[in-house]
């Protein structure tokens, strides 16, 4: 099942140099949000590898770095829906969370169906992805 959103907690990441930081992909095709959030990721201690497209993503090896994944809905191209359905059906378990700024309740549905661990309307506050980053990686 895919949570709407959830609580206010943040992610406390302990970092230690010997620790590789965890891997989160974002697939996103604005790229102030890509920027945006790749330095909030940062700061909590994980690695962003961004990609503006679907396409791109596949056609990088990257996929099987991440744990989770944060994808658009809506992009141009192949659908952040679609690439987890693509992924899925290449054997990736991977967690992801998808955010969409155009929420309806079919798109919600199509998200909980295809497998997510939350699905954040944007704008949303960065409380709310950190809470979704630790629900995907404990």
């Amino acid at each position: 099942m895919c949570p709407l959103g959830a609580g206010n907690r943040t992610l406390g990441q302990e970092t230690d140099m010997a620790t590789q930081p965890r891997v989160v992909i974002v697939v996103d095709d604005d790229p102030g949000f890509l920027s945006s959030i790749a330095r909030l990721l940062s700061v909590q201690g994980f690695e962003a590898r961004t990609f503006d497209s679907a396409e791109a993503l596949l056609n990088s090896d990257a996929a099987t770095t991440a744990n989770p994944m944060l994808l658009d809905i809506h992009l141009g191209g192949i659908s952040g829906i679609e690439l987890r359905r693509r992924l899925s059906a290449s054997g990736s378990n991977c967690p992801v969370i998808f955010v969409t700024s155009i929420d309806d309740d079919a798109t919600r549905k199509e998200a909980i169906n295809a497998g997510c661990v939350a699905y954040l309307k944007k704008p949303f506050a960065p409380n709310l992805l950190l809470d979704a980053l630790g629900r995907a990686v404990s």
